[in-house]
């Protein structure tokens, strides 16, 4: 059975709970890998809206394994809340939770607070970043340790770094001993779980959070998140071998946005930006905050793809783009009179870059209602045709709206 890498090729809600849960229809197991609840998938089945932030989007499906992986930092009282709300809906999913996992406590979250008032990054302030700073200065408390009592109680009163007085440590206990108790059963080693699981061949999916624009390594830093968002965070985050990944499945929009700071080259006029906002619901699942709105930038989409080598493109909301005229591709950026082909790590050099558009017909026909690729008008047609030409890479699915039902596929690569 194949394994699938499902990635933002974007700054992040491009889309990929949809598309995992899709996917997960013939799904085993989905993994999560690295992030935490500053991620927000949305997803509309079974008559209802799912807002997930921690856990993998496969949890909407009865079948379906659901892996919290160590690369992820992980707030049980955000977890716990999670899955309530899917208890409260019908459903029980089945979760697994690495004890390798990192835990993000109220100092992270308050550090992270009074980070954001110097740094200004445009962070979701849910002690993402100060955790993942713990969890690399060795510092950190992993849900291994959180579960077990007596381990998380010397690790309070063992820690240095953060100012723990005995009241503090007391009310840290009683906090979070209905936590433990609840998350114990789910905290294994899920490494071990997963080597099982390719042993009995069967279907895997990695639910990538954020997007390849946000990587630590390889986004617009220093405006990007805290871990490897891309398909090469996958071995290290989930504790499997790269060769195990079979393909990689970048999703992005047929337009571009972004939330929080740094420079977005493509970005439209307010008037037409607030059209796209509203049609397509622009508005983060985590913090609420209108997206700034951009055309789909294919210099920025050609370097997700050189990180992560897409097998497939799957292109998301592109019913939002019905009555653009005319629609824009960005296919290079000009940087002082130079033309510029790839995307450049210097923020102080991509804040001076304007972009180069190839300009195609819009379309005005509705897509939400289509079952098929031939179904599409011409002008829709034409542009992802473009998109291949300039990227070199297959759309192998589009969705056409927010539903399951609203997805077409192209080609036989999934």
């Amino acid at each position: 059975m194949p394994s699938y890498a499902i990635i933002g090729a974007q700054w992040g809600d491009e889309g990929k709970g949809k598309i995992t849960d899709y996917l997960a229809e013939k799904a085993d197991v989905v993994v999560r890998f690295q992030g935490g609840d500053n991620a927000g998938h949305t997803i509309y089945a079974n008559g209802h809206k799912f807002a997930l932030h921690l856990l993998p989007s496969g949890s909407i499906r009865p079948h379906t394994l659901n892996i919290l992986g160590n690369g992820m930092v992980i707030n049980p009282v955000s977890l716990s809340l999670e899955i309530k709300t899917l208890k409260g809906v019908g459903l029980t999913p089945t979760i697994a939770i690495s004890n390798r996992a990192h835990v993000i406590l109220p100092h992270h979250i308050e550090k992270d607070k009074e980070n954001e008032k110097t740094q200004n990054i445009g962070t979701t302030l849910k002690g993402i970043g100060p955790a993942y700073m713990d969890k690399v200065g060795r510092t950190g408390l992993r849900m291994g340790a959180f579960v077990n009592e007596a381990l998380f109680e010397a690790y309070l009163r063992n820690d240095q770094t953060h100012d723990l007085t005995e009241e503090k440590i007391k009310a840290l206990l009683d906090t979070y001993a209905p936590f433990q108790k609840e998350l114990a059963p789910m905290v294994q080693d899920t490494s071990y779980l997963l080597s099982e699981a390719f042993k009995k061949d069967q279907f895997i999916l990695f639910e990538g959070a954020q997007g390849t624009l946000l990587d630590i390594d390889h986004g617009t830093y220093p405006y990007v998140t805290s871990s490897a968002t891309s398909a090469a965070g996958i071995p290290q985050g989930a504790g499997v071998s790269p060769k195990q990944i079979q393909k990689v499945l970048g999703v992005v929009k047929a337009y571009t946005t972004r939330v929080g700071e740094g420079t977005l080259v493509s970005e439209m006029n307010e008037e037409l930006a607030h059209q796209i906002r509203e049609k397509g619901n622009e508005y983060g699942t985590t913090t609420g905050r209108p997206r700034r709105i951009g055309y789909l930038d294919l210099v920025a989409l050609k370097h997700a793809h050189r990180v992560n080598q897409f097998d497939a493109l799957i292109l998301t909301l592109f019913d939002v783009l019905s009555g653009i005229h005319p629609l824009k591709l960005v296919i290079a950026y000009d940087y002082h009179g130079t033309r510029l082909d790839t995307f450049p790590a210097e923020p102080e050099i991509l804040a001076e870059c304007t972009p180069i558009f190839e300009t195609l017909e819009g379309f005005d026909e509705d897509l939400s209602t289509l079952s098929d690729y031939n179904q599409l008008p011409q002008a829709a047609k034409l542009y992802l045709k473009a998109i291949e030409k300039h990227t070199g890479i297959p759309v192998g699915m589009i969705s056409v709206g927010k539903h399951r039902e609203q997805t077409l596929r192209m080609t036989n690569i999934l």
